[in-house]
This record gives C-alpha cells, sequence and structure tokens, in this order.
C-alpha cells in the first residue's frame, strides 16, 4: 500500500485490482492541489503497471465519497477572461489516458467536482445511503463540467433538475439506480466490497479485450462529450460570481435540503 497527499493506493497483484481511496475525511475527502496532482500521477502510473489490470475508486469513512474541491484552496487564476485554471480538469482516469476499466465505490455524500472522477469511471456501485447532488447554482458558480459528465450517464430532465436545484435536493441512491446512474445499490458500508467483486472479475479477462471494449464503449459518446466540454471554460467566465462574492453565499449556507 502506498499513502500520500492525500490518497492511497492498495494493490492486490493476485487479483489484479488496485483501489484508490480518497483519504481526506476530515474534509469529507475534498480535493486540494495535491490530492489532485497525485490523482492524475497515479492513473498515470497505473497505466504502465502490468499488475492492474482493473481499479476501483471509494472514499474514506462513511460520511463522503467526495465533495469537490477543497474550498480552503486558493486556486490563483490567469488575468484574461478567456483562460481559466481548474485544479480538478485533470483528476480523472480518462483525462490522463489510463483505459483499463475505473469502478466508483459511492460512500456518503458524491457532489459538485466529484463528477469528474464519476464521470470518467465505466460504472457505479454505491451504498443505500448515498446521495448525489450538484451545489454550484446555489453558489453563484456554473455547472459546467459536472453536468457535462452527468449529462453523459443521466436522462437530460434528470442533469438539469440537479444542477438547477443546488443544494436545496439531493438524489438517493434508490433514485440513481432507477435513472441509470448507478448500477448496483448495497446495504449500507457493502459498496467497496461489491465494487472490488466486480473488479476481480474483469481483472480475470484477457486485459486486451477488457481495455478495447472499454474503448469501444466511449467511442459512442466521445465526439459529443469533446464538443461540450469545449464550451465549459467560456461558460464558467461569463457565468460565475466573483469569488468574494462565491464566498458570501457559502456563508449563508441554508440547511435544508429535500432527499429524493
Amino acid at each position: 500500500m502506498t499513502s500520500a497527499e492525500g490518497l492511497r493506493v492498495e494493490r492486490d497483484e493476485a487479483a489484479g485490482v488496485a483501489v484508490v481511496t480518497l483519504d481526506r475525511p476530515d474534509r469529507h475527502n475534498a480535493i486540494d492541489l495535491a490530492t489532485a496532482a497525485r490523482l492524475s500521477a497515479v492513473w498515470r502510473e497505473l497505466r504502465f503497471d502490468d499488475t492492474v489490470r482493473a481499479v476501483v475508486v471509494t472514499g474514506a469513512g462513511d460520511k463522503a465519497f467526495c465533495t469537490g474541491v477543497d474550498r480552503a484552496v486558493d486556486v490563483p487564476q490567469p488575468p484574461s477572461p478567456y483562460a481559466i485554471d481548474d485544479p480538478l480538469i485533470a483528476i480523472g482516469p480518462k483525462a490522463n489516458d489510463l483505459w483499463k476499466p475505473v469502478i466508483a465505490a459511492v460512500n456518503g455524500m458524491a457532489c459538485g467536482g466529484a463528477f469528474y472522477l464519476l464521470g470518467e469511471a465505466e460504472f457505479l456501485v454505491a451504498d443505500e445511503r448515498a446521495t448525489f447532488f450538484d451545489p454550484h447554482t446555489t453558489y453563484g458558480m456554473v455547472s459546467a463540467y459536472e453536468s457535462i459528465a452527468m449529462a453523459q450517464r443521466m436522462p437530460f430532465g434528470e442533469v438539469a433538475r440537479m444542477s438547477l436545484l443546488g443544494t436545496a435536493e439531493r438524489m438517493s441512491a434508490a433514485r440513481a439506480h432507477q435513472i441509470g446512474l448507478v448500477s448496483e445499490v448495497t446495504p449500507d458500508g457493502g459498496a467497496l466490497a461489491a465494487a472490488v467483486e466486480c473488479a476481480r472479475t474483469v481483472a480475470g479477462y484477457p486485459p486486451g479485450a477488457v481495455e478495447g471494449t472499454v474503448r469501444a464503449v466511449w467511442a459512442a459518446k466521445e465526439a459529443a462529450r469533446t464538443q461540450a466540454l469545449a464550451h465549459a471554460p467560456h461558460l464558467i467566465a461569463l457565468g460565475n460570481l466573483p469569488p468574494e462574492q462565491q464566498a458570501g453565499l457559502f456563508g449563508k449556507r441554508a440547511g435544508g435540503f429535500r432527499l429524493r
């Protein structure tokens, strides 16, 4: 097992499976700059590791899979309206050219920037208490990369509803399963074991056939995804409130939400 920068990587060489765990439970596994860099590095390391044929990504603890970027992080931005530095843009496996199958085990909350990871997994397994939501609009931010990622996995109306209602509503694991975002719902605490079992099965098949199938599945939607992502930086630049106004909205967080 290796552990660094808010991330744990455990390899079972006999099974051909690696488990990548976001390990900042005290911050609800929110991602700071060091963890973002480490995630990118891990996906690239796994490209060259022949002992790993399938991967599971999850979050430490039982409160959250991931709550996106850590709000305590200061992300310097270029002084240009035509450029935005997104600290999460390269945290996913596909962004780092990893085409070994990745299964997400979702425990607790998965929101906002978590969708950069979930959107690049092959499929999701969730605990029955898992919830999904996108807080961007509540705090004066455009949901662009997140909603585009989810639009590849969910019906249009469900993506729009989750993206627009912000923190007012959370999607339950049961509802996520109904609409196809989640492929399996487990009893509380069972998502990781179920995801690892799936990964062990896939890792037992010839890797060339498996990776070719992953590429084929992604090829079916890659053109539309690439075109949509090209618009994201401009929409964010135009629609986001200034950081100080966002901070003011965060300071007035509403406590209630509806679970659906």
